[in-house]
């Protein structure tokens, strides 16, 4: 096995920008691409490899073919056939609505299917750019409701400011919505289940408005409120800084301008790089080499041992997450 690239599966969408295209180098004409789907085993929209001898092969068929091999025994043995992590790019022209995703639990028994908890790193963001999440005060499911009909949702919403490196953690069951101007990555549980609670009454090209779920919402949301829900961290230079630590996914931050070796002897996992500033060299323990850049993202399979990371002149900034 061997570090694998895979083919960007672009979604365009109302609210989507003009970033992802030249961010990801590709050469293309699509226009309003919100999203570039970077590995995704979510059903009818699998990755498909793009390098290598398994080149053409789709996520889920990897995973069948290459099982504890590719994702860990582990991951194997409690997430089966199904890869456990989706990995995006969003560029958001326009505020997304606000929306809630279900727990595992919920989703189980509602759809059959795994719940949605995810992190957001913040790649770019233009001037005035905003996230929100969770409640800025303590409310009710009456009162959420309420707020849904008279549009005064937002109102109750926690909004922040936000520039290059900031992170969001979003356990499922938290509202919140990405604003107009930001470009993040996100990483998330493989489900693509949303509950849209408001969408600022946004009409689509043929005049209509868009499904919104406030009731399946309510019972999914989680109303606490916290002093802050950004994600607190201390950049550094040349040393990996962990940002998220769940049972869903372990995902740090490398800032790199010299070379660093990575062991991943003991871990039964997988392991992803998604990059985001720079270019770089990433060498494997069986002798395989691949060229990373800004934009891109690469797989590990569980049976690599250990990595090389060699920054090209300028560095190299990406993230690195497994399960």
């Amino acid at each position: 096995m061997y570090p694998m690239k895979f083919e960007p599966i672009l979604k365009q969408m109302l609210w989507g920008g003009e970033r992802l295209i030249p961010f990801k180098h590709l050469h293309s004409d699509l226009a309003g691409v919100g999203e570039s789907w970077e590995i995704s085993g979510v059903e009818n929209n699998e990755s498909v490899v793009a390098n290598g001898p398994d080149k053409g092969l789709n996520l889920t068929e990897l995973v069948r073919r290459y099982r504890e091999e590719l994702v860990g025994e582990g991951n194997y043995a409690r997430f089966g056939n199904k890869f456990p992590l989706l990995i995006k790019f969003i560029d958001a022209k326009q505020d997304l609505s606000i929306q809630v995703h279900p727990t595992d639990e919920l989703a189980k028994k509602r759809h059959n299917s795994l719940g949605k908890t995810e992190m957001w790193y913040v790649i770019g963001a233009a001037p005035g750019a905003k996230l929100r999440s969770g409640f800025s005060r303590q409310i009710t499911p009456k009162e959420y409701k309420e707020r849904v009909l008279n549009n005064t949702i937002t109102d109750v919403l926690q909004e922040y400011d936000i520039h290059p490196g900031d992170v969001f953690f979003l356990p499922a069951g938290r509202v919140h919505s990405i604003g107009a101007g930001a470009f993040i990555a996100e990483i998330q549980e493989t489900s693509d289940i949303t509950y849209r609670i408001y969408d600022f009454n946004r009409k689509d090209a043929n005049g209509k408005t868009r499904e919104l779920h406030t009731e399946m919402a309510r019972d999914a949301i989680n109303y606490e409120v916290l002093d802050d829900y950004r994600t607190a961290y201390d950049p550094e230079k040349n040393e990996p800084v962990e940002l998220v630590a769940c049972p869903y996914f372990t995902t740090s931050v490398y800032d790199m301008t010299e070379e660093i070796g990575c062991d991943y002897s003991e871990l039964d996992s997988f392991v992803i790089f998604i990059c985001m500033e720079g270019a770089a060299r990433v060498k494997d323990d069986e002798g395989n080499e691949l060229e990373m850049r800004a934009g891109e993202t690469i797989l590990l399979p569980a049976t690599t041992q250990y990595v090389t990371v060699v920054p090209e002149e300028g560095g190299v900034k990406f993230l690195e997450t497994y399960v």
